[in-house]
């Protein structure tokens, strides 16, 4: 499977915020905690260069626990301070505005020893598509400003957008690089929702999903689905493709002559990942 996916505006995008970036005090990236170097746009560093960045792990309440941790350690490994946050329920996002003044302290206490009153904080959020950006502005803000919506590319244009007194937030339609070098990421990135499921083999996205679960996260499989035995250690493609046929009777996936319907049984093995139906799930470590 080769997913390539570059929308006009997305190249708009990226000029934008170049041309926008003078204007920002500290960039918010907002990545998905389940795949958080999977859903990582490589052109950010180049882009914000050396603005100050606070890196957000968003959809935390689905991803495992432990495994953010990890990446939590990795990012400060690399000098950036990361904070898990769940948009959607709230968790964590109260801390936001506390970190951006931690990280813009000094820089304000010189202008205030200069007798001038700093102006608001302005930030840039930047993250690709299905990230929950907007879900993010829409919690902060405390009402709908940014519209929202759970497929990629909801967000067509900019805007600025007050938080209060001390803090403004540049909205951007999400960045999504045109070219996959490692399959695997276009992958976990169909698994999670990032990228619209009529571009995919949803069959070939089930089939990774499967892998990855059997092998991370077999009890949470058993449990979901009342599966009495999986088997261990390294799988076959035909033993995996058994397994989502097994789920997809379980579950009422037939179709005419008594067979499964593979492609329903995948839709709904991947409904429930990107749900957290299954368990909290996180699809790649700093180790992979």
């Amino acid at each position: 499977m080769t997913i390539q996916w570059f929308p006009g505006h997305m190249t708009r995008a990226r000029r934008e915020i170049e041309a926008k970036l003078k204007l920002i005090d500290v960039v918010i990236e907002l990545l998905d905690a389940r795949i958080p170097l999977s859903s990582r746009n490589p052109m950010i560093d180049e882009i914000v260069k050396s603005k100050p960045r606070l890196v957000l792990l968003n959809k935390t309440d689905l991803a495992d626990g432990a495994v953010t941790q990890e990446w939590v350690d990795y990012f400060a490994r690399q000098e950036l301070q990361a904070l898990p946050i769940d948009a959607a329920t709230g968790t964590r996002v109260k801390e936001i505005p506390v970190r951006l003044k931690q990280m813009l302290a000094e820089k304000r206490e010189k202008l205030i020893a200069k007798g001038v009153n700093p102006r608001a904080i302005r930030t840039l959020i930047v993250g690709i598509p299905n990230v929950g950006k907007s879900t993010l502005i829409n919690r902060l803000a405390g009402r709908n400003i940014a519209a929202t919506g759970d497929k990629p590319g909801v967000t067509k244009g900019q805007q600025w957008i007050k938080m209060g007194s001390e803090l403004e937030l540049l909205d951007t339609p999400g960045i999504l690089w045109p070219k996959f070098e490692d399959q695997n990421v276009g992958y976990r990135l169909a698994a999670t929702g990032a990228i619209k499921d009529d571009l995919l083999y949803t069959e070939d996205v089930a089939f990774f999903a499967m892998k990855h679960l059997i092998a991370r996260y077999p009890a949470f499989l058993a449990a979901r689905y009342d599966l009495k035995e999986l088997p261990e250690g390294e799988l076959e493609a035909d033993q995996i493709v058994q397994i989502m046929e097994q789920i997809g009777r379980r579950r009422g996936c037939i179709q005419s002559g008594g067979s499964v319907n593979l492609e329903k049984a995948s839709m709904l093995i991947l409904r429930e990942l990107r749900a957290g139906t299954i368990g909290r799930i996180t699809m790649e470590t700093p180790e992979d």
